[in-house]
């Protein structure tokens, strides 16, 4: 695996821990799109302004972390493990995600990601005939 993949994964991840909206604005393409745990679409400026209208986290690290790549693309899945509040509600703890990133002007930058949670994590919705999560 490209070590700049993890290495801006692991930026990533510290500027959504601090709820830095300057690291996430330089760190997301400009036609960024993310899709939320439940589904919600959120437009680069909306996801970045997510963190001052109540949402923080005290923990969140990217964890076993598989990629592909292909050219200026790459496609990585991962397990982002979190701690925090979104409006007043404990978030749960694991989500499978992926991200998609492109190299643009030789930096990567993340063009989207879409969050699911992992059926049988605490807090998240049930999942009616899912097995629970192990972890």
């Amino acid at each position: 695996m490209d070590d700049s993949i993890r290495a801006f994964l692991q930026q990533w991840a510290a500027a959504e821990r601090a709820g830095d909206a300057t690291a996430l604005g330089e760190l997301l393409s400009e036609d960024f799109v993310g899709i939320g745990p439940v589904g919600f679409v959120l437009p680069k400026a909306a996801w970045v302004g997510r963190h001052s209208q109540g949402l923080h986290y005290d923990a969140f690290a990217v964890d076993e972390l598989h990629v592909r790549t292909y050219g200026d693309v790459a496609v990585a899945v991962a397990r982002d493990t979190q701690r925090g509040a979104a409006f007043g509600h404990v978030v749960p703890e694991a989500l499978r995600t992926t991200h998609i990133l492109v190299r643009q002007a030789g930096t990567w930058r993340l063009a989207s990601v879409h969050m699911s949670f992992i059926a049988g994590t605490p807090g998240a919705p049930p999942v009616p005939g899912a097995a629970p999560a192990t972890q």
